[in-house]
């Protein structure tokens, strides 16, 4: 078994004497090439630009008035903050600003006060996340309450759960229909609830502007009927835009046992997935098809991501480093296989999660 020597004090000591300088050189020639360095111009644009495309929509909103086209204007303002939720995102990650006060303000009034979701709770949810990406028990991305995408966690009872679970790939995307009342329950719970957490009172007020203000504004716009529709398809399209946009990046890669360990440079290629497409698709996905580049560089800027993806993908072939990258379709029928799999109860999805990967993603394009 291959695979297994990667937890195996053989393979520790290996990785040991050979895995720092391969990320050091790897990151120094990121470095050389200048791909860390801030972009102030492009990063003001959209701090400037995304609220005035918010408050152009909402003015359009008012003026628009009483009627059932304003579900048009629900899901354009669900794109608009997907989209603020990417930059907001990219302020968390120390991309935009070399000071971290001025990114966590600008992550806060981004995240709390104009999308809903608290700031305090993604970084603390997030941060785990990229520390142990799709590993057992540290990372929380893979502990969904619905869906089971790990299987361990895939212990169905009865005729029912079992044919649910077996099927859970259908209901995948239409579950993300939700996720917009998840983001915002759950920062809700967060800053409520006990626990370490700064700035508490500042992210209450600017969740309470958010999530009650704009429903009020809704409320008084709209008749009950169409306000209630709106809102439905406001937070069901920005559930599913976020939803879509992260699944692709771990979901169907390897999942690891607690106990594994990896060298940086292996740990964060592994478990990522990079999807093709043009600056179109890097605009839609606010960078997050390239989830190799960052979370190898989490505070590599957003348009230096596409410059970074070839210097990475040559860096990992010539050190047998999976890298994986495929098309956005191609990554939502990868999952549905994968969920579906895991629900079955296969135990073994990811057998081996070097060798397994390797023989999986063979025909991929590199």
């Amino acid at each position: 078994m291959d695979g297994i020597r990667s937890t195996t004090p053989r393979s520790e000591n290996r990785q040991g004497t050979r895995a720092g300088s391969e990320f050091t050189a790897l990151a120094k020639t990121i470095r050389d090439r200048g791909l860390l360095r801030r972009r102030y111009g492009y990063y003001w644009s959209k701090l400037i630009g995304l609220p005035l495309v918010l408050a152009g929509g909402l003015l359009a909103f008012v003026w628009i008035g009483d009627t059932w086209w304003q579900l048009f204007t629900a899901a354009f303002l669900a794109v608009v903050f997907t989209q603020i939720a990417f930059l907001g995102h990219d302020s968390a990650h120390r991309q935009i600003f070399v000071s971290g006060k001025w990114n966590d303000w600008v992550s806060l009034v981004l995240g709390d006060l104009l999308v809903g979701m608290s700031y305090g709770w993604w970084q603390h949810k997030h941060t785990r996340h990229h520390a142990n990406p799709n590993k057992l028990g540290s990372d929380p991305d893979i502990e969904l309450p619905v869906i089971v995408v790990a299987p361990e966690r895939a212990a169905p009872r009865g005729r029912v759960l079992s044919w649910l679970r077996s099927h859970q790939g259908i209901f995948f995307f239409p579950i993300l229909l939700l996720e917009g009342v998840s983001l915002h329950a759950s920062g809700v719970r967060r800053v409520v609830t006990r626990g370490p957490l700064s700035r508490r009172w500042v992210e209450i007020g600017f969740l309470l502007v958010r999530l009650v203000g704009f429903p009020v504004l809704v409320f008084l716009v709209l008749s009950p009927g169409i306000a209630f529709v709106f809102l439905a398809v406001q937070l069901g399209l920005f559930g599913f835009y976020m939803g879509v946009s992260f699944a692709p990046n771990h979901k169907g890669m390897p999942i690891v046992p607690s106990d594994a360990s990896f060298d940086f440079l292996r740990r964060q290629a592994m478990m990522s997935r990079n999807i093709r497409g043009g600056r179109l698709l890097d605009t839609a996905m606010g960078g997050l098809n390239y989830q190799i580049e960052h979370h190898l560089f989490p505070s590599m800027p957003r348009p230096h991501l596409r410059k970074a993806a070839p210097i990475i993908a040559a860096y990992c072939r010539s050190h047998e480093v999976s890298y994986v990258q495929t098309g956005l379709l191609a990554s939502y029928a990868i999952i549905v296989r994968y969920i579906n799999r895991v629900g079955l109860g296969e135990r073994d999805v990811f057998t081996c999660p070097l060798v397994e990967q390797r023989r999986y993603f063979t025909a991929a394009p590199q």
